[in-house]
Formats: structure tokens, sequence, C-alpha cells
């Protein structure tokens, strides 16, 4: 088996492994990340470049450098490859640059997205975006409309990731979405309005890494830390009936599938699981489901919020000893 040597760390892999399993397979901190690739999407990857890397050492017979960064997701192992992520400044370097072109027309409406706390692309500019924009002209605007009878496509949030085409042509009965238009006026777009109503449709909403394709039935509801992520299951005819039931109290708010700490699903369900199987009634539930707080949201806000909490109690606690003397 090929071995490979990523940020120093050495590991042996199957034959056809790219640079981003690899990685993922070591885990931590070095690995890249990535906003197109999906593990079960055939031919995703290549079109962000978020998971850039920078080979050193092609191989142990061909030891030359490879001359540019790399995508690790299409970019396959060969034996005594060397690759560097974070441990190369350059390559930091080169992925702010690319995080900068993903922000150009991506609205900061953070604060109103259903997507914010869950939001890949909010990591990831966090992490690698600059605190403003050097972007000076007309952003490119369009009208939100709806692609499905449960599916609001807001076109201004979309990165073109491709993951939801490749949902609707590879999961779906039938493709009726893709890409139209080229260059800055590209989008995702039907043609003709409320024309997805597939049974499987639904997955494009979990797949999609930002706000772009949202959930009607949980638009504005609530904000996903405060629910409340337990496992269910049921059974189902359709798929797997293995789903994350997102509870307020007794109420489900949403139906997702299960995901991994990659933020990739585990098994695709369908829309009737989905949207139509919103009473606690209708599930078996397994117990509370381990969410990886990563976020931006959950490691500033949330800690913030508790040391305020702690704070906050000691200085009544002072008043009130301060009061009884």
């Amino acid at each position: 088996m090929p071995k490979v040597t990523i940020d120093n760390v050495s590991i042996e892999v199957p034959e056809g492994t790219t640079i981003l399993q690899a990685a993922r397979m070591i885990g931590g901190n070095l690995v890249p990340p990535a906003m197109c690739y999906y593990t079960k999407l055939d031919t995703s990857g290549g079109y962000c470049r978020t998971c850039i890397v920078k080979v050193t050492q092609g191989s142990e017979r061909d030891p030359r450098p490879m001359p540019k960064p790399v995508v690790s997701c299409r970019t396959t192992v060969m034996d005594g490859m060397v690759v560097e992520n974070i441990t190369n400044e350059e390559l930091v370097e080169a992925r702010k640059g690319v995080v900068e072109f993903l922000l150009i027309n991506h609205p900061l409406d953070c604060p109103v997205c259903d997507q914010a706390g869950e939001c890949h692309l909010q990591d990831l500019s966090y992490e690698n975006g600059l605190s403003k924009s050097r972007y000076e002209f007309k952003r490119r605007e369009f009208e939100m409309h709806d692609i499905g009878d449960k599916i609001k496509l807001h076109m201004n949030r979309c990165i073109l990731c491709y993951r939801c085409v490749k949902v609707a042509d590879q999961v779906c009965d039938g493709r009726v979405h893709g890409v139209i238009n080229r260059g800055d006026v590209a989008e995702i777009s039907t043609y003709i309005q409320n024309s997805v109503d597939n049974d499987f449709s639904g997955n494009m909403i979990d797949v999609c890494p930002v706000g772009a394709l949202t959930d009607k039935t949980f638009r504005f509801k609530s904000r996903v830390w405060f629910a409340k992520p337990m496992d269910a299951h049921r059974n189902c005819d359709k798929c797997c009936g293995k789903v994350a039931v997102w509870l307020s109290g007794d109420d489900i708010l949403r139906v997702t599938g299960r995901k991994d700490k990659y933020g990739e699903v585990e098994d695709w369900i369908c829309n009737d699981c989905r949207f139509d199987k919103k009473q606690k009634s209708d599930w078996v539930i397994e117990g509370p489901r381990n969410i990886d707080r990563h976020s931006v949201i959950a490691q500033n806000k949330y800690g913030v919020l508790k040391q305020l909490k702690i704070d906050v109690s000691k200085q009544k606690q002072i008043g009130e000893k301060a009061h009884n003397k």
C-alpha cells in the first residue's frame, strides 16, 4: 500500500486513496477543509478549491515537488508522497485567497440565516477570511424562489459547490435543476418554479454547506443551538428511517439526516420522513445525538455567554453579601 506523509504524520492507505481521504484517516487539525467534496456523491469535489495542499515530494520514485497547490479531494496518493497543509505558510495564505473569492458575492446575513451555527463557510471564513472585503464592484443579486413546495432557494448565498446537483442526479429519480449561464451570472435554477418534487429532494438541503437551500417548514422557527438533537427511527418503506430529530420540548422543529463529524449524511432519507413526520409519536426516540459543536457560534458565543453568566452570578453573590452586612 502507498505511504503518504501529511504535515509530518505518515500513514499507509489503500491504492486509489486521495490526499483528502488520507488526511481524514489521520484526523485532527491537519484535515483540509472541503466545501464541495462529498464522500457519498460520485464526481464531487474540485470546484471550491478550499482543500488545496502543497505536495513537496511527488513520490519515492519521482521526488520532484508539484509546482502549484493541488486540490486534495481529486489528487491520488502516490507511494512516498509528502504533503504540507497547515505547516506551509504559503499554502495557508493561498487558502485565504480562495476563501476571499468565495466571499465576494456571499452576503453577510448570518444573523438571519437558518444555516448559522452549522455553516461550513461561516467557520471557514472565521478561520481563513479577512475582516473586511477588498471587492469594490457590485455584487450579484438574485430573487429568492421556491424550487419545490418545501425547498427555498436563496441564490445570493450559493457558492456553486454542485452538491445539490449531484444529489438530484444520483439520489433522486430525475434531475430537473442544475447550473445555468456561465461565469459571474451562473446560478442554480429549475427554469420552472416548484418543479422539484421527487421523494428524496430534501437531501439537497442536507448537503448544502451554506444557507442557499433551506427547509421551508423550519425557516425562522428557531436557532439550531436552541434545539435538542435526538437520534430517532421509524419503519419506512422508502428509506432507512434513521434520522436526527431536533426537539423543542416535545415539538419536532425539523428532521434531518444523521451527519458525521465532517458534516456528511450517513444515510439518505425520504421526504416523508423529513417533512411529514413532525409528531414525536411518529418516531422511536433512541437518545441524544452527539453533535460536534465546532462552529464559530459554539466556540465563541457559547463560551462567552457561559463566562458572562458566571461573572454575573459572582457579582450578584457579592452584592447580596454586602446588602446583608
